[in-house]
């Protein structure tokens, strides 16, 4: 791949991310493995300037994410999901956790975390815990320290800087902190056993032990759930997954070009169908990354209009993936063919938490409001 210079005026991320989809899916089927993780293409991410991407542009960095409506990083998630899921999914929790530090960082983490950036440093964020236990941070006769896990972290042995949430000292909230974390160490993946998401090296990390001084504590207590922010960011997770809807959008139509099924109406029919789920779901991207960026709507209407929009993704997702699996047949459920792969990612990866309470706490926004439904969410109305 052509080297960029990264960070600089030039710099186009939307080039970098095409580079960066074209070669992971030459290597997600070799990463597609138990305690899988796209190794070479994470180093793609920070040779090709995307790890330092998100820092924002006042702090030196290319400002992905500040753009007007978000329309380039909503692009860049999408190729990179488009490449592999595993690796997009990575990717959305470092940009993430960069856009919380630079949300609610000092000034003195902030140009620290975003130097990790720019050296290649993984971020993640992770905030799943077990039921009856999960992350605490007491406060001791020397000092600060942590203990406990954290589940389901992605990038777990990978990420070298975690930003989680924890409970604070003497219930003093839910604290945000980022944690440094050396290679391999702490994360254990032997849970890690999905149908698809195989390569995002998603297990339980233990934090007992790890001392953390003030410095580390990012923002107020509870900062990581104000709203719009907590639930509106969903709508990066749903970029992601219209890039792997896409992928298998291609592989299925792909496909009926090799076979020769041209002139089949009833595939035709189907592909037709499943490009109209492939741009609605694109539009609902889009609109959504549009809404949290802009923020001229009220927090709570905002959230209900990403709460519709990743439902609609996950929508368009299964529709793409009932209809390419109808019309392939039983190729696409064996290895090596393409859609194997890629329709137990997609499948995995549209299981997001929480989907019938986004639902209905979006259709009670909707009956509380007043006016027409035309103007619930440009922001102009009354």
């Amino acid at each position: 791949m052509d080297q960029v210079t990264p960070l600089a005026l030039s710099y186009d991320a939307v080039a970098a991310a095409r580079q960066i989809a074209a070669t992971a899916a030459t290597r997600a089927r070799a990463q597609d493995h138990d305690d899988g993780f796209p190794t070479e293409d994470v180093v793609d991410l920070g040779r090709l300037g995307l790890l330092a991407a998100p820092v924002p542009s006042l702090a030196g960095g290319a400002g992905l994410g500040e753009e007007p409506g978000a329309r380039k990083l909503a692009a860049v998630l999408r190729l990179v999901g488009y490449g592999s899921l595993p690796l997009g999914r990575l990717y959305e929790g470092h940009v993430n956790a960069l856009q919380l530090v630079a949300r609610y960082g000092a000034p003195e983490q902030r140009e620290r975390l975003f130097e990790d950036a720019r050296d290649g440093h993984l971020f993640g964020v992770w905030n799943t815990e077990p039921n009856g236990g999960g992350l605490s941070l007491e406060d001791g006769a020397d000092g600060m320290r942590l203990t406990g896990v954290k589940t389901f972290a992605s990038g777990a042995g990978y990420v070298t800087r975690a930003l989680v949430t924890s409970r604070g000292p003497g219930g003093s909230g839910t604290v945000m902190l980022v944690v440094p974390l050396q290679p391999g160490s702490r994360a254990d993946l032997s849970a890690w056993r999905p149908h698809g998401m195989r390569a995002s090296a998603t297990g339980t990390l233990d934090f007992t032990g790890i001392a953390v001084m003030a410095g580390d504590i990012v923002g107020d207590p509870d900062a990581y759930f104000r709203q719009p922010d907590f639930s509106g960011g969903a709508w990066r997770f749903a970029a992601v997954q219209l890039g792997g809807i896409e992928s298998v959008f291609d592989a299925w139509r792909g496909h009926l070009a090799v076979a020769g099924r041209s002139g089949d109406p009833h595939q035709l029919a189907r592909l037709g169908e499943g490009a109209i789920a492939v741009e609605g779901a694109r539009l609902w991207v889009e609109r959504a990354a549009e809404a949290v960026s802009k923020d001229v709507l009220p927090p709570e209407r905002i959230v209900a209009f990403v709460n519709l929009a990743r439902l609609a993704v996950e929508r368009a997702g299964l529709d793409v993936l009932q209809l390419a699996q109808r019309s392939v047949g039983l190729q696409g459920f064996l290895r090596p063919h393409p859609l194997e792969r890629l329709s137990r990612d997609l499948a995995t990866y549209l299981r997001q938490p929480g989907p019938d309470r986004a639902l209905t706490a979006a259709a009670q926004e909707i009956l509380g409001a007043g006016g027409m439904v035309g103007d619930l969410w440009d922001g102009t109305a009354p």
